[in-house]
């Protein structure tokens, strides 16, 4: 572990799956202190809020004591920078998730040159899991309990069976 480096592990976590809770554990173990971004996701209409998702976050990294949970608005670079961080550390399920990751870990070492990318894969039996995926499985009634925490679950069934 290098207990001197901050990373950052960026996203929307709309919401956080076992996935993510598995590239979280695995970066945990390689930094010493690791910042978990939650972005307001002003480009993406999410399902849960803000303070939903960082909630929900917080809960999931409580077994992690170098873990920490923040938030984001505008460029990942200035939150990179502003904290310290020189890593951020990004999740690849598939081949398809390399080719957009690997354009922006360009574009991210063009603007923070002393910052690597550092990609992490999860667990197997996570690979296939998306947040989009568990969205859309979750609002058609389908059940993703083995693909999310049981507290997750419990806000996500209840989200999607509330009326709006």
């Amino acid at each position: 572990m290098t207990h001197d480096l901050i990373a950052v592990y960026p996203g929307t976590f709309d919401p956080i799956t076992l996935g993510h809770e598995d590239v979280i554990r695995r970066a945990a173990q390689l930094f010493g202190h690791v910042i978990v971004a939650v972005a307001a996701g002003h480009h993406k209409k999410t399902l849960f809020t803000l303070p939903e998702r960082i909630e929900m976050t917080q809960e999931a990294v409580k077994p992690y004591p170098g873990v920490q949970v923040e938030s984001f608005t505008g460029l990942m670079r200035d939150f990179v920078v502003a904290r310290g961080a020189r890593a951020m550390v990004r999740g690849l399920r598939a081949v398809t998730d390399f080719d957009y990751e690997f354009q922006l870990a360009g574009m991210n070492r063009s603007l923070m040159p002393d910052v690597e990318t550092v990609f992490l894969t999860p667990g197997d039996k996570y690979q296939f899991i998306s947040s989009t995926f568990v969205r859309e499985i979750a609002t058609l009634g389908g059940e993703v309990d083995k693909f999310v925490s049981p507290a997750v679950n419990a806000r996500l069934l209840h989200k999607v069976r509330s009326p709006s």
